[in-house]
């Protein structure tokens, strides 16, 4: 689409363009806000609320520990593996200023998963919850991990909260499972050794790799999305630059059940919000609903962000429907599909709209919004600021308005590539920049588009990407198993539930509860299927390849939706 034919489409008052070069680094951006905004709370969890100025104070300490009692460098790769508290904002921003590679790290991985992505990214340092620490010790001396931090969940919170905390959720809820790390420092007592010390402040390139971010991308590899400084920045003004005219910098207070550790939640919260100085209100555990609901009623919040499954779960929740949202403003989604009803339902119940939009890891990741003063429900919005967007066919040429075919992307959020995987960026980004989303969508003649299909296989769980092939190749190493396809179907709840087909060896009898029992064992809960029909064969091409979307097509049939 030429740069003309988005012009008049952005609100009243939004600039079509962006400039992703105002800052060149993160730190720069993180050093400004926190100046701008010193008194102004930045992140908020379990009844403790941290100002920019104190985030930026223990960030340094971080940062100054990071290089004065570790060997290291600017560039090496530091996973952090925590929920939603406070704890990662100040562990994120601190190993930025050192200069290190963030690589965010689901703390739900089975010890596997976390092996594939500790060695891949060659993390030389981990950050983790003492909650999972027990995985930490069969994984790290797997690889490259000289430095362990472990943080229990209440640790930056004022003495006596956190030792009735972490109490009870060490000895009462039995949720810390012993561990043995003799090499691991206490976050706490890190922050205490570089309070005060001074901080060589890191000043990379805008070129330069900010996170890896772990995807499937169109295949079942786990693959390190690399994403830059610029590519954040520039996702950053994206955001304010559609959404900001319906916030006010340093006035705002966000609700944020997302995990930070998603990209969504990530750029949002750690990099936009940041940027416009306003409040995050962290939500830690958002399956205890009526926890979080507790914390919201402490709140006269202004924005909320989350997905499909949890607005439906909330507006059936009769404490939640009694809440004050008479300062609700803005409402986001994304990561699913939204769908009509739970709009609707949200709309009656809070009074605010909800603007749907779409992303993914590789841009960093928003790439379209349905903006405040234009919403169309079950379109994807327009695309931000100094985005371009088209359709192409099956041969990759550039298809008309109107027209239905792969969705791409161009944009300065368009990530550098994939980590040492030069051919699978190859085959994701042209030589001209333009990103294949897989996304089969249609562009409307008002500038708003439509997700219509996907064009790969994989599965998307309550806004989690799910790869087939990784399930597959899980399921393969149980013995007795000699095909198998993993494929989603449509669920009301979670967006998509997983179904797993499976045939086994001759002579051989396998029972579903085998084939979870091996699942869960081996994959994050959310990859785990919700159902598996064992069959004498596969659908299968004459080269021998299995046909998924002939198994999700007699799925859709038996759900009329085919």
């Amino acid at each position: 689409m030429t740069e003309n034919f988005w012009k008049d489409k952005y609100p009243v008052g939004v600039s079509s363009e962006i400039d992703p070069d105002q800052y060149p680094n993160i730190q720069a951006v993180l050093n400004q806000s926190c100046q701008r905004f010193a008194n102004k709370p930045a992140f908020s969890n379990l009844g403790k609320t941290l100002t920019y100025g104190e985030l930026y104070e223990l960030s340094g300490a971080f940062a100054a520990y990071l290089q004065q009692h570790t060997d290291l460098q600017p560039g090496d790769r530091i996973a952090v593996q925590l929920p939603n508290v406070l704890q990662y904002p100040v562990v994120v921003f601190g190993a930025l200023r050192a200069g290190l590679v963030i690589v965010n790290t689901n703390p739900l991985y089975t010890a596997r998963e976390m092996e594939h992505q500790f060695n891949d990214s060659g993390a030389k340092a981990l950050v983790c919850l003492a909650n999972m620490a027990h995985l930490a010790e069969t994984v790290v001396p797997k690889t490259g991990i000289k430095h362990v931090f472990v943080t229990e969940v209440a640790d930056l919170l004022p003495p006596l909260k956190r030792l009735l905390i972490n109490s009870v959720v060490k000895y009462v809820k039995k949720m810390v499972p012993a561990y043995h790390l003799p090499q691991a420092i206490k976050l706490n007592d890190a922050l205490a050794k570089g309070r005060g010390q001074a901080v060589r402040e890191a000043s990379p390139d805008s070129g330069d790799v900010a996170v890896l971010q772990y995807t499937g991308g169109t295949t079942g590899v786990a693959k390190g999305a690399m994403l830059t400084h610029r590519n954040l920045i520039a996702n950053m003004f994206q955001c304010k630059g559609l959404m900001g005219a319906n916030l006010d910098e340093g006035c705002e207070t966000l609700i944020t059940p997302l995990p930070l550790y998603h990209i969504y939640a990530f750029t949002f919260h750690c990099m936009a919000m940041m940027l416009i100085g306003n409040h995050n209100v962290l939500i830690s555990n958002p399956r205890d609903l009526p926890g979080m609901v507790k914390d919201l009623a402490k709140y006269r919040f202004t924005g909320f962000v989350g997905l499909n499954t949890l607005f439906v779960a909330l507006c059936n929740n009769e404490d939640f429907r009694k809440l004050d949202f008479s300062a609700l403003k803005l409402t986001l989604s994304g990561g699913m599909a939204l769908q009509l009803a739970a709009a609707e339902r949200w709309k009656a119940v809070t009074g605010c709209p909800i603007c749907e939009g779409y992303g993914m890891t590789e841009t960093s990741p928003v790439v379209s919004v349905n903006p405040l003063s234009g919403i169309q429900i079950g379109t994807i919005g327009i695309p931000l600021p100094s985005t371009q967007c088209k359709v192409i066919d099956d041969e990759g040429n550039d298809l008309p308005i109107g027209a239905i075919g792969e969705l791409c992307v161009k944009g300065p959020q368009v990530m550098k590539g994939y980590w040492q995987r030069q051919e699978a960026t190859d085959e994701m980004i042209d030589a001209e920049g333009w990103l294949k989303t897989g996304d089969i969508a249609v562009i409307q003649e008002d500038g708003y588009m439509r997700i219509v299909d996907r064009k790969k296989d994989m599965i998307l769980v309550s806004g989690f990407n799910v790869y087939p092939n990784e399930l597959e190749d899980v399921l393969a190493t149980l013995p007795g198993v000699l095909q198998c396809a993993a494929v989603g179907i449509p669920d009301e709840k979670s967006g998509e539930a997983i179904k797993m087909f499976v045939v086994a060896k001759p002579g051989v009898t396998l029972t579903k509860e085998q084939v979870m029992e091996h699942m869960r064992a081996n994959v994050t809960g959310y990859k785990v299927p919700r159902s598996v029909e064992f069959r004498e064969g596969l659908p299968m091409t004459n080269v021998g390849k299995i046909l998924r979307r002939e198994l999700r097509d007699e799925e859709l049939k038996k759900l009329g939706k085919k």
